[in-house]
């Protein structure tokens, strides 16, 4: 059944955090932020030093037309700890791809680059959408089964991932659904809500 499109412009006034870290699927999140973008979201961009390696900040920042963030270390011109100051504005957080290391970080409170402080730091601050992408094996293997059982348990929203041909070469479970299917969930999340309201 294929995933019913938003309205233009129906998450004006929404704001996103969409946290993109390394794994083939990051071309996904390109496509993502594009949409989130198109219907009428402000859309900030957390990446890790992996997600760097497969799409640059640069293909971030023209399609949001927003500042990209990829280390915790980044300066700005008026300081804010990033971590807490993108999830406190934010409406929605969205871990797309979400590779077995950052759901495993995220279930035992690691914190040790932006993208997994700023999962910790969204504690009460903002609901969080994870799009699962990694080998079947992976996806499969009891840690990670713990780890998602965990996550679900403290109200993480999961879709996916589908079944598929992956970039492995294998076939099965793990691959990232398509940007238009997370772009339906994060809609249904954030229309449940009114934005924060929070300052650009």
């Amino acid at each position: 059944m294929a995933a019913k499109k938003p309205r233009k412009e129906e998450l004006a006034g929404y704001r996103t955090l969409l946290c993109v870290t390394g794994g083939i699927a990051c071309y996904k999140a390109a496509d993502l932020a594009s949409k989130l973008t198109q219907a009428g979201a402000a859309v900030d961009v957390a990446m890790t030093e992996a997600a760097c390696r497969f799409v640059t900040p640069l293909t971030f920042q023209s399609l949001t037309r927003r500042a990209v963030f990829s280390s915790l270390w980044q300066s700005a011109e008026n300081y804010r700890s990033h971590h807490t100051s993108l999830t406190e504005s934010a409406d929605l957080m969205v871990v797309a791809p979400a590779t077995a290391d950052i759901l495993a970080k995220i279930a035992c409170g690691i914190a040790d680059d932006l993208v997994s402080t700023a999962a910790l730091a969204a504690s009460g601050a903002c609901d969080i959408l994870v799009a699962p992408s990694m080998n079947t094996r992976m996806w499969l293997a009891a840690a990670t089964k713990e780890n998602v059982a965990t996550l679900k348990k403290r109200k993480v929203h999961f879709v996916g991932p589908a079944e598929g041909r992956l970039a492995c070469g294998t076939t099965g479970p793990g691959r990232m659904v398509e940007a238009a299917e997370i772009l339906a969930a994060a809609t249904k999340l954030l229309l449940k809500r009114s934005p924060k309201k929070s300052g650009d």
